[in-house]
């Protein structure tokens, strides 16, 4: 039997978990197992690891990207850019690291903890089809977690990105910035934040909706709804939209090519 899970609190819906269940059943993968792990605290993640010796490979979700990465043996170089871990390949090759030794209390075990951020990879890919050559500067919605991957996606395809928050701030606009007169420069905007997510669906980020034009590509990270109010305002105004279903799908797969590879390139070992 091999394990694999979700690691993140709390975990009242999973995609995840529907998502890799009936992949198994549709692939006849036997002897396969993906769980939830509800763990508050990171605290108990080496009890997690020593109850699971089975398991092969974890994602995280909110609110462990980042602490994970204590506990971590090797990070890939996208997840130090973005200084996130969603993903988390489990091999018995070395001991584990001495993050895990003295009082963590699991060195009698061997095995290796290395991370990845797929997030990165199912943004990337999911947008780059949609870009046309106006698509030079973007504006980002939200400046949380799921920002991280995108400023990197953006950078790494060099879009130059502007953050818009409640509040303005060095790095950052305000929403009451974002004038006509701006979108008609940035013909990227993605949205980052969690305004529009069910079942809150009547809620959208605060921009000027009315200047948007067919030039336009509105991407939301959100993917329940599948077409949230930004997304519709934008298809109103004839701008193109995408929400994050393909991303999900991506990251997802990403997930298991990461946890089934025998051979990861690591780059700075």
């Amino acid at each position: 039997m091999k394990q694999y899970g979700l690691i993140g609190y709390p975990l009242t819906h999973s995609f995840s978990k529907k998502y890799f269940t009936a992949k198994f059943e549709r692939e006849g993968i036997k002897d396969h197992e993906y769980d939830l792990y509800e763990i508050q605290n990171l605290s108990d993640f080496p009890e997690l690891l020593r109850a699971n010796p089975k398991l092969c490979g974890l994602n995280v979700t909110v609110p462990h990207k980042i602490g994970v990465m204590f506990y971590l043996d090797w990070v890939h170089p996208d997840a130090k850019e973005v200084d996130a871990v969603n993903c988390i390949r489990i091999t018995a090759e070395s001991p584990v690291a001495a993050a895990f030794s003295g009082e963590v209390g699991i060195k009698d075990h061997e095995f290796r903890l290395e991370g990845f951020n797929t997030d990165v990879y199912g943004f990337e890919m999911s947008l780059k089809p949609l870009l046309s050559a106006q698509h030079t500067q973007a504006l980002v919605l939200g400046t949380g977690g799921a920002s991280r991957a995108v400023k990197y996606v953006l950078n790494k395809l060099n879009i130059y990105a502007k953050f818009v928050s409640r509040e303005a701030s060095a790095d950052r606009i305000s929403y009451a910035d974002v004038t006509p007169e701006l979108l008609s420069k940035y013909k990227l905007i993605i949205n980052t934040t969690p305004l529009g997510m069910s079942p809150n669906v009547d809620k959208c980020p605060d921009i000027p909706y009315e200047a948007l034009t067919s030039e336009h590509l509105l991407y939301d990270l959100i993917y329940n709804p599948e077409e949230t109010l930004f997304l519709q305002k934008g298809r109103e105004q004839g701008a193109a939209t995408k929400n994050g279903y393909e991303m999900l799908l991506l990251q997802a797969e990403k997930s298991w090519e990461i946890w089934n590879s025998r051979e990861i390139k690591r780059e700075e070992e």
